[in-house]
């Protein structure tokens, strides 16, 4: 063998020493973390995780508390206002009624004021005979009051007095009280009115009471109003 081989051969193995000794050492140089700083270390994570998920969780049930509270809220305030809405009706019904029955109670009130100088008008006569005993001048003062009142009641009112006698006998104006068989007529006549008829505004609302003229043989005509 020759030197330089001998020393090339003891040049690898003192490296090859070198490095094995030069590698425990690098290994213990190296700093081991503790098993527990790891777990401490993994816990901590997991609290840091966990602590929004417990904040949201806290703050669900308060936000259902609020949407609970806000909506008991209106609910009182629409039932508030159902409540008074519901007077304010019942207030508008009874008014609506009592309004109403002052209108059927006042609806001749005008009329009546009307009537009140015709009252006035006969009571006047009525002392004025009693002092005179003047027969002529209380007829004239009783004809003048009536003419007065049937023009007023007329003009204003529209209450008309017709006269049926000598007109044909219609059943829709006119009331048979009498009758009699006459010759020289083809159809009812009125002969004589008993009772005034009257027009309110072209509508009769009362009939007037008549006797009838009617031919003689004719026993079929019928003389009575009908309904």
């Amino acid at each position: 063998m020759s030197k330089y081989s001998h020393m090339k051969s003891g040049k690898t193995e003192g490296n090859t020493g070198e490095m094995k000794e030069k590698n425990p050492a690098s290994e213990e140089n190296k700093q081991e973390i503790p098993p527990e700083n790891i777990e401490i270390k993994a816990e901590s994570q997991v609290s840091g995780a966990s602590e929004p998920n417990e904040k949201a969780a806290e703050a669900e049930p308060a936000s259902q508390e609020q949407k609970i509270a806000d909506l008991e809220a209106k609910l009182a305030e629409i039932n508030d206002q159902y409540l008074r809405k519901a007077a304010d009706l019942e207030n508008f019904r009874k008014r609506t009624i009592r309004e109403k029955q002052e209108l059927v109670d006042f609806a001749n009130q005008n009329l009546l004021l009307d009537l009140l100088p015709v009252i006035d008008d006969f009571e006047r006569a009525i002392k004025s005979a009693e002092t005179s005993r003047d027969f002529l001048s209380f007829y004239e003062g009783v004809t003048l009051i009536e003419k007065r009142l049937s023009t007023q009641l007329e003009n204003k009112w529209g209450l008309k007095r017709f006269d049926s006698a000598g007109e044909p006998f219609d059943p829709t104006r006119h009331e048979a009280i009498q009758m009699e068989k006459t010759e020289g007529i083809t159809e009812a006549v009125v002969k004589e009115d008993f009772l005034k008829g009257y027009l309110l505004k072209d509508r009769v609302i009362r009939f007037a009471k008549v006797k009838v003229l009617m031919p003689n043989g004719n026993e079929q005509l019928t003389i009575n109003k009908e309904e």
